[in-house]
């Protein structure tokens, strides 16, 4: 059985008012500690992968404040004491100063966070 805190896992992207923390769990899956400062679009960092959003799908729990996730069909806000699912085709704005936990499948995130890590290079 594996296990990790925030404070554990490595950051992997960093940007103004942005953080998001990864460490594989096992069984295919990653934990990730996001926290984003209120204003914060994410959007930009999505441009070049399919339809422009995160194609990846996240099981979500919304620790505090509010985000905004924008989606091909409009969007979708998530509150602190949210659980939730993001499919694939998103892209977070955060409301708020805003902190979730979310299980991805590792090798899809991995995929996206490559990407957007050049994008913010």
């Amino acid at each position: 059985m594996t296990a990790t805190n925030r404070e554990q896992t490595p950051v992997v992207v960093a940007g103004p008012g942005a953080e998001v923390r990864v460490q594989e769990l096992g069984g295919g899956y990653s934990v990730a500690f996001g926290r984003f400062d209120k204003g914060v679009d994410m959007t930009p960092a999505f441009k070049g992968l399919p339809d422009d959003l995160c194609p990846c799908p996240h099981y979500a729990y919304v620790l505090k404040g509010r985000i905004k996730m924008h989606t091909k069909d409009g969007e979708q806000i998530y509150s602190a004491g949210d659980a939730c699912y993001w499919e694939p085709g998103h892209a977070p704005e955060a409301l708020e100063d805003t902190e979730y936990l979310d299980f991805s499948p590792t090798e899809e995130f991995q995929a996206v966070i490559d990407h957007v890590k050049a994008q913010l290079s």
